[in-house]
Parts: C-alpha cells; structure tokens; sequence
C-alpha cells in the first residue's frame, strides 16, 4: 500500500513554514498520543504524524522529499521508507505534554534532552565538469569529522563504574501530583543520561564527549548521470552525536558547470548544429561529436531551421534506472553576413530564376490582391 503524502498527513501546503508545519504536529500529537488516545487506530496516525514531522522538519531532507518523494528514502533504507527511530522528539513534547510526562522512548528507558542523539546531517556543495556528471568519477573530499575518541574509545571517561542515582537501570521514577491524582513518571538519569555507568574521571583528551575532530580527505565515487541539485548521502560523516549519540550524514550536493555545446534537458541532451544555405537546399552529411565519439549525420534536402534529428540512446544515463535518454540534434541554417563577388553572382543568378514555390508565398500574393 503506498504511503500518504507528508504534506496531507499534517494538513499544510508544501509552501509551509516551518512554524507551521511544527504547530500541525503539535494539534496531531495532542490529538492522537497512544497515552492519550486509546482508540483504535491512534497509535498509527500518532506514529505517521511523527515520521511526516520528522522529514519536514529537518531542511535536507524536507529538500531531498520534495525533489524524490518516498523513493528519496525507500533506497536508502533498502524499501523501508525513512527511519526516524532516532530522531529526537523530546523538546517538542516536552512543549506540548511538559517535562516530566512519562512517554517512551524507544529503548524503554524515557526520554530527556539528556538522552544520546544523532548528530545534525550537513551539506557540501561539489562541483562537477559536463562529462563528470554524465560518466561519474571518484573525488577526494576533505571533510572535518568526529570520530570515537581513541583514549576512552568512545566512551567520554575512564574508570567506569555503576551509577549510582539510577543503580545501573539508566531511570528514575518519581512520582508527580496534580489535580487528577497522582502519577509514577519514568525518566532518562540525568547523571548517566541513562546509560546506567559513570566514569571516575573525564577522559582528557576528548573532555568527555567521546568525540575528537579529525580533518581528513574521503574518496567518494559519484554515479553515472547526476545533475544539478541531486545529493549522495555519506553516511556518518555528518555532525557529531549529542551524549554519544552516532554522527549524523553528509550530503554532497552537485553543481554541474554547462559544456560549450551540449544543452542538458534532464536525461536528453541537445546540440545546435549550424549549417549553411546550400547544405539545406541541397542536403549533406555532416561529422558531428556525441558524448560517445563522432557520428555522421545525413541533412536532408529541404531542410528548415529547427528542424530536429534524433539519436537514440546517445544521451545521458537515469543515475537510478540505468536507462539512457536521447540526444537531438537541432539545425540552424546561417545566413552569411558577407558574401565574395563569386558568391554574390551566384545569388543573383539565383535569384533570376523563380524560387517562390510552396503555399506560403501564394497567400500572402493572394491577400495582397485582394486588398489592393
């Protein structure tokens, strides 16, 4: 069954701000929270509500939706559609329910700002050259990531040890009254961030984030037939984790720089080919390059300005589906701005004979006749 639009989903246009798009969350999450709403059917509006949220929300892959839809996400979760397991919704539900408001996350333990968080996904723009774009190359990127700090190995300190706010469960409970009655809320540990260890001392080489910045050069090979606009996502290359949380992504964003002769139009490609008066009058062939290697290209008699010629299959190949579009080949008949005396003679004997055949010329003699 194919999925609804995000869009529909929280009920804004796609032009929607991004105020907008989080207040449509808000009304739905209040609307359909499986702790609140018990009917059935709830918990799955609840849980599309949040993956359209999570998508729309975020401005790479809102732009990434926009330009693919579900596929953007279908190939790279292998069909599943987009995984937002770790996308932290804690701020805005502590908006909307308050701060001790026991939901769970999805390791049982509760959710805090204090929890692990994926790290913010980044955006760097590569350029491209035509023929990069069109054939795909390999490009060294130097990028500044974080990786595991190699003295803690990760883990932000040394001398670990049971915590002991939370005895090693990673929660705590307390329990909060309000005016309909008391209830038991369960929440991350604040001293462990619910990990259930703490450390003697912070690690001293990455202060205790388990992080340390590393400036380093990646080679990444860039597909066949990518264009302007179109994104290769680098998994965890991205911003560092929060808590420990895993690195986000890196998306390269491409610019392809236009070639002195070919005209791009999605998988097509087009050429214009100038030729001269006689070459249309009287046909010819002509040598002409393709991205594939010169072909010959025979120009009928008669030809007309913007007359187009199709070569199939010797335009660009689709960088999902492997298939390769066309390329066309459109006549431009140039006029000589000077002519030498030979060549002005020929035209005036030309122009003795009487080259007016064809119905245009008789409407407009017969028009004149009549208005005359």
């Amino acid at each position: 069954m194919s999925k609804r639009d995000y869009y529909e989903i929280l009920g804004v246009d796609k032009n929607a701000s991004d105020k907008e798009i989080k207040s449509a969350f808000r009304k739905l999450a209040k609307q359909y929270h499986p702790d609140v709403n018990k009917e059935p059917g709830a918990a799955d509006k609840f849980k599309e509500a949040q993956e359209a949220y999570a998508v729309l929300s975020d401005e790479t892959k809102r732009k990434q939706y926009d330009q693919y839809g579900h596929d953007a996400f279908n190939q790279m979760n292998g069909g599943a559609g987009y995984d937002f397991s770790d996308f932290d919704f804690g701020d805005i539900f502590s908006e909307i329910f308050g701060s001790s408001f026991g939901f769970g996350s999805r390791s049982g333990r509760g959710t805090t700002s204090t929890r692990r968080r994926r790290g913010a996904d980044s955006i760097m723009r590569v350029n491209l050259t035509f023929e990069e774009a069109v054939f795909g190359t390999k490009k060294t990127i130097n990028v500044d990531v974080a990786e595991d700090c190699p003295s803690c190995g990760g883990k932000g300190g040394k001398g670990e040890k049971k915590c002991g706010a939370c005895h090693g469960s990673g929660v705590v409970t307390a329990e909060q009254r309000t005016l309909f009655g008391s209830f038991m809320t369960r929440t991350t540990c604040p001293t462990c961030h619910g990990e259930g260890i703490t450390f003697e001392s912070n690690c001293s080489k990455c202060k205790g984030t388990g992080k340390v910045h590393k400036n380093t050069d990646i080679e990444v090979k860039i597909p066949a037939g990518v264009n302007t606009g179109n994104q290769l996502r680098v998994a965890g290359k991205g911003e560092p984790g929060i808590n420990g949380g895993p690195n986000g992504d890196l998306y390269l964003e491409f610019y392809v720089k236009d070639h002195e002769l070919f005209m791009r139009d999605n998988n097509d490609i087009y050429l214009e080919l100038p030729i001269t008066i006689t070459e249309a009058v009287l046909g010819s062939k002509r040598e002409i390059p393709t991205l594939y290697g010169n072909v010959k290209l025979s120009i009928p008699a008669g030809t007309e300005s913007g007359d187009k010629h199709r070569l199939k299959g010797k335009g660009i190949e689709d960088v999902r589906t492997g298939n390769k579009g066309d390329m066309y080949v459109v006549l431009n008949i140039v006029i000589p701005e000077k002519l030498t005396r030979d060549q002005k003679k020929l035209f005036e004997q030309l122009d003795n004979t009487d080259l007016r055949v064809g119905n245009g010329f008789k409407k407009i003699e017969d028009y004149l006749k009549k208005n005359k």
